[in-house]
């Protein structure tokens, strides 16, 4: 069921937004160099890797390391950068991972090949079981705010509490934060 409900709300939403992202394809390759996708290689379900887009928000040279890891990501930022992370924009191309199968609506979000405190947390804790999402119980609870252990503990109770109606209440959650822009740092 699960599965049925994340390739409708993908199909849905590539529908509604289909326009918007041609604009921000063109936005992003007029304002700054290089390709308005950004594919980074992810953590997914039992620790198999794969790529997911987003649209490019940083410079094409910076580190390929999670954000806040940077010294001073603004720096980093294209001219559309800050818009698209404040409004979450950037991670509307994900719903293509929705429909290949590699994430989920919600779920925990995929850690980056290279977060190996987060990784291992997770798989000591089980949570590696479950399909990475578009937002998650952690994204809801704090965002780019917590740190690893704070964020495993919640994704340790989603995967206890999991349920379609605990998903609708943590898609509720996403739609209010990301129109309030809390809990996003960069």
């Amino acid at each position: 069921m699960k599965r049925i409900f994340d390739f409708g709300m993908a199909c849905m939403a590539l529908t509604l937004f289909c326009i918007p992202m041609l604009v921000f394809v063109v936005l992003i390759r007029m304002t700054s160099p290089g390709p308005a996708l950004y594919w980074s290689e992810r953590v997914g379900q039992g620790n198999r890797m794969f790529r997911m887009p987003k649209f490019r928000s940083m410079r094409v040279d910076t580190p390929a390391v999670a954000t806040h890891l940077l010294a001073t990501p603004s720096a980093y930022l294209t001219p559309l950068g800050k818009f698209l992370r404040k409004t979450s924009l950037d991670e509307l191309p994900q719903l293509w991972s929705i429909l290949m199968g590699d994430m989920s609506v919600v779920g925990p979000r995929p850690a980056l090949f290279n977060q190996d405190d987060l990784i291992a947390l997770r798989t000591a804790h089980g949570v590696h079981v479950l399909v990475p999402g578009l937002t998650g119980w952690a994204q809801v609870n704090g965002r780019d705010e917590l740190p690893v252990p704070e964020k495993v503990a919640f994704d340790v109770e989603y995967l206890n509490r999991r349920s379609f109606a605990f998903d609708l209440s943590i898609i509720w959650k996403t739609v209010m934060q990301v129109l309030s822009s809390r809990g996003v740092t960069h």
